[in-house]
């Protein structure tokens, strides 16, 4: 238990890991147990009420004024603009 508590990055003393080994047990237990289901006949799905997205048409206003088209205006702004884009420092870890 104090290998997964580790793992989650979460801090338990000696008492609190031992409450917890009932728990996860019981929610292994679980998990087995919806193991032995048959889904066989069941079709994958993301919610359980069908969902669907309004979508409008992708169309760019060209009016400058109230709509698209104005990209030298939007990067007048920027710190650093590179090649019609916003230049941001590299962050690698």
């Amino acid at each position: 238990m104090a290998k997964i508590a580790g793992l989650a990055r979460i801090r338990m003393d000696d008492e609190q890991l031992d409450r917890m080994v009932p728990e996860l047990n019981n929610i292994l237990a679980w998990v087995e147990q919806l193991g032995e289901v048959d889904t066989s006949g069941v079709e994958p799905m993301t919610a359980v009420i069908p969902n669907t997205l309004r979508l409008r048409d992708d169309v760019v206003d060209a009016d400058p004024k109230t709509g698209g088209n104005r990209r030298d205006d939007i990067l007048a702004n920027a710190p650093v603009a590179e090649h019609g884009f916003f230049g941001v420092p590299k962050v690698i870890e």
